[in-house]
This record gives structure tokens, sequence and C-alpha cells, in this order.
């Protein structure tokens, strides 16, 4: 009997060490790093692209992939949204039904919710943007993890530097975790379903 228990002792933990190792490679794979422990979202005070009045804690209920940007951007932004309206459709409808994406504009200068909500039009997929007072935008990368430098000057041709990654926000409204750039498309239809039924 002490032997047989060993042994089974022995196959559980076998057992979870290859789920273990099956976990953090579908998470590599999808360039997906979870957090240790969630992080807490401050109660910040944005705008959305329909001009409504909005809350951080409006993150709650869905899981939300958001990442920073501006509609101007050259080529890191549009490449995202293209990348994320692939990924949504690949992913099943029940699945698909508890991800938003969500856009942060950190050129509030230019961004209108009004230039947000026709620029976000073009993709067709039900993508959101915020907006708001600069002072907010930076509370909300700092506590997203998402670094950005706001322009020296708001007139004519210029640039916001961003960072290319996207926070993985649970559905109770914490960080958890982000998909680091370049997206990889296989992986996280992979890896997303995973962890959106998981919770």
């Amino acid at each position: 009997m002490r032997v047989f228990r060993g042994f089974l002792f022995a196959l559980l933990t076998m057992t979870s060490v290859a789920h273990a190792l099956d976990r953090n490679a579908l998470l590599d794979e999808a360039n997906l790093l979870l957090l240790p422990r969630e992080r807490a979202i401050p109660a910040l005070q944005l705008v959305d692209q329909d001009g409504q009045a909005f809350d951080t804690r409006d993150l709650r209920g869905r899981w939300h992939l958001l990442f920073l940007g501006f509609t101007a951007c050259p080529d890191v932004c549009p490449t995202t949204l293209s990348d994320l309206r692939r990924l949504l459709g690949r992913l099943q409808p029940e699945v698909r039904e508890r991800v938003q994406v969500v856009l942060v504009s950190v050129d509030p200068a230019r961004d209108t919710p009004e230039r947000l909500k026709q620029y976000l039009a073009y993709y067709r997929s039900g993508f959101k943007g915020l907006t708001g007072e600069l002072s907010e935008l930076t509370k909300l990368s700092k506590a997203l993890g998402l670094p950005f430098v706001p322009a020296n000057e708001t007139d004519g041709d210029y640039s916001v530097s961003h960072s290319g990654n996207i926070a993985l926000v649970a559905p109770d409204g914490s960080l958890r975790g982000h998909i680091r750039a370049p997206l990889k498309l296989d992986g996280l239809a992979d890896a997303l379903p995973e962890l959106v039924k998981s919770q």
C-alpha cells in the first residue's frame, strides 16, 4: 500500500509538472506574460469614443486588451489593430464575446472622441477608444505598465512614442499581464481561449 501511495504521489506530481510545462509553453508561444499576482487599477475618469464618461471601473465584466496609441500613428497602431481584428476573427463566438479591445489615445490634443470613433470604425470589429486629460492618461499608463512619452508640442505633424505591448485586464478589473510585441497570432489564438475560460 505504501508503494502504491508513493507511485500515485509521483504520478500526480509528474502530471502537475507536465501541465505547468504545457501551460508555460502555451504562454511562451503567445508572447503572453502573466503577473505572479493581479494588480489593482486606480479609479480614473476618461471619455470613450462616443463622448460618454468612462471610469476605469467600467473595465469589469469582460476581459479587456488595452494598448496605447494614437490615430495619426503611422505603423504600430494600424498593424496592432489589424492583427487584433484577425485574432478576434479566429476565436469561437463564446470567447470573442468575453473579449474587448480598447485603444487608449496618448494624443488627447488631436484624438477627440469623434476622431477616435471614425478611426476605429474602419476596422469594423467593435473596438473601443478612450481619451481624456493627459494627467489621467499618464496615471493609467503607469498602472498598466505601458509607458509613453507625451509630445513636446501639439501643433503640426508630430508623433508620440509609446509601448507596443498590450495590457491584459481581467473581468474583475485587475491587471493580469501583458501580451508582448510583436503579436504571435497563432499562439494567442490557442492561449487566449484557455485563459478566458479559466475565469
